[in-house]
C-alpha cells in the first residue's frame, strides 16, 4: 500500500522501475491509499486480519483482509521536549527536524546538530558518523573540512537492488537546469542471469553529467545484482571529481555489471534504444 510515490527523496525514474519489476513478480501496490484500521476477523497461525484503508485523493473506502501486516512507520525527531525552547533553537514546528547551516550550526552559534534530526539532510548512519566526526575535527582540531550531503552512495534493498550516488535526475534538473546535464543510459545483462534467461533487459544504469564542467558525474544510478558494492567503489571517483570523459577512458572488466559504466553512449535526449542481447 503506498500513501503516493515509491522511495520518495529518489530518482523516481529508478524508483518506477523498481516497482515494475515487482509487480511483474507478484507484488501488488494498492496506490494512494493509507490503512485506517486493522482488525483480526480470525485467529490462527496464519490468522485473517481486516485492513480498513482510505484513499489519499478522495473519500474512497476500501476493505481487504490478508494473514499479516506490516507497518512502515518511519520515525520523527524527539526534539520538542528536551529544552530547546528555552535556549532559543529553531526547530520545523510540523516536522521537529532542526535547520542547521552547512558547519551543522543551528541559529544559536554555540550549538550544534548531526544526524537525522537535521532538515533536509540524509538520514542514513554513516552520514551521520562522518558529520559528527568532521564537525569535532572542526571544533577542536582546527581543520576546515565540512560534510558533504550530496555525493553520499546509498543502496535500497529492494529485490531488484538500487544503488546511487549524487543528484537524482529530478534534482539535476531542477538545480542546473535540462539544457545543462546530459543523461547517459543503458540497460545490461549480468552473466547470472544470462546462462538462466532470466529477466532480460531489467537491470539499468544511468549517470547525469553536467555539461558546463566538464561532463562532470553528478549523479550515479544503477538498478541489478550487487548494486550497493558496485555504487561503493564509484562514490570514490565522483568524490574525485569523476568525468564521462575518465569513464570512457577506463577498462572494462568482462562480465560483471559496473562494466556497463565504462561504455555507456547512449542518451536520454536521443530516445535510442538500450536494450542488449546478452551480457
Amino acid at each position: 500500500m503506498v500513501r503516493s510515490i515509491l522511495l520518495r527523496g529518489f530518482d523516481q525514474d529508478m524508483a518506477n522501475r523498481i516497482g515494475e519489476y515487482m509487480k511483474e513478480h507478484g507484488v501488488n501496490f494498492i496506490r494512494e491509499f493509507v490503512p485506517i484500521k486493522v482488525e483480526r476477523v480470525e485467529e490462527g497461525t496464519p490468522g485473517i486480519l481486516k485492513v480498513t484503508a482510505k484513499s489519499t485523493t478522495g473519500d474512497q473506502i476500501i476493505e481487504v483482509e490478508y494473514n499479516t501486516v506490516l507497518l512502515a512507520i518511519g520515525r520523527d525527531p524527539c526534539t520538542r521536549k528536551i529544552g530547546l525552547d528555552k535556549v532559543g533553537v529553531n526547530i520545523n514546528e510540523r516536522t521537529g527536524k532542526i535547520p542547521v547551516n552547512d558547519e551543522e550550526q543551528t541559529n544559536i552559534p554555540y550549538i550544534y546538530a548531526v544526524g537525522d534530526i537535521l532538515q533536509d539532510k540524509l538520514e542514513l548512519t554513516p552520514v551521520a558518523i562522518q558529520a559528527g566526526r568532521l564537525l569535532v575535527r572542526r571544533l577542536y582540531a582546527g581543520t576546515t573540512t565540512k560534510c558533504d550531503y550530496v555525493n553520499v552512495p546509498t543502496t535500497v534493498f529492494t529485490p531488484l537492488e538500487y544503488g546511487a550516488c549524487g543528484y537524482p535526475e529530478e534534482t539535476a534538473v531542477e538545480k542546473f537546469g535540462e539544457e545543462n546535464i546530459e543523461v547517459y543510459h543503458s540497460h545490461f545483462w549480468p552473466l547470472e542471469w544470462t546462462v538462466p534467461s532470466r529477466d532480460n533487459n531489467k537491470c539499468y544504469a544511468k549517470i547525469i553529467c553536467n555539461t558546463q564542467d566538464n561532463e562532470r558525474v553528478i549523479g550515479f544510478h544503477v538498478l541489478g545484482p550487487n548494486a550497493g558494492e558496485v555504487t561503493q567503489g564509484f562514490a570514490a571517483a565522483i568524490k574525485c571529481g569523476l568525468t564521462k570523459e575518465q569513464l570512457d577512458s577506463t577498462v572494462g572488466i568482462h562480465p560483471v555489471c559496473a562494466e556497463v559504466f565504462t561504455t555507456l553512449s547512449v542518451t536520454k535526449r536521443s530516445g535510442e534504444n538500450t536494450t542488449v542481447s546478452g551480457c
